[in-house]
């Protein structure tokens, strides 16, 4: 019961962040990704995607999950989408973006999460496969 309270106050709060309107000077950019990885306590993940902007920019980014806490698992997301706010140059997408949250799933799961850098807010949902279960803390980097 309360994990479906946190997950839902988490895609509430992903819809609101979705629903709001850029600012003057505000780039849109998605990025398309997928990431794969496994937990033990530490958590680890790795993968790529590609950066697509309003203004016509693109660019190829490495993906990097770094964290611990309690956690376990392995899991895979296949058809992640990323939406960038907050930012007037594609360049600003790169870096550390504070990361933590609650997480479970089995088989077949999908979910969604936002974080920030600074100014720059990023909210990710994906679908994907595997398992996992717990409390992690840690840095979503984008290289």
């Amino acid at each position: 019961m309360a994990m479906t309270k946190i997950m839902g106050a988490a895609a509430l709060a992903l819809a609101g962040m979705l629903a709001l309107p850029a600012h003057a000077g505000d780039l849109e950019c998605k990025m398309n990704f997928r990431l794969s990885g496994w937990s033990v306590f530490y958590q680890t993940a790795e993968g790529s995607g590609t950066v697509h902007c309003s203004n016509g920019q693109t660019m190829g980014v490495h993906i990097r999950v770094k964290g611990g806490g309690l956690t376990f698992g392995k899991n895979q997301i296949d058809n992640g989408v990323g939406k960038f706010s907050g930012i007037t140059s594609i360049g600003e997408i790169k870096g550390h973006y504070a990361d933590a949250g609650v997480h479970a799933g089995a088989a077949k799961s999908a979910g969604a999460r936002v974080m920030t850098k600074g100014n720059v807010s990023l909210a990710l949902s994906g679908t994907g496969k595997g398992w996992d279960l717990g409390i992690a803390f840690g840095a979503f980097i984008i290289e």
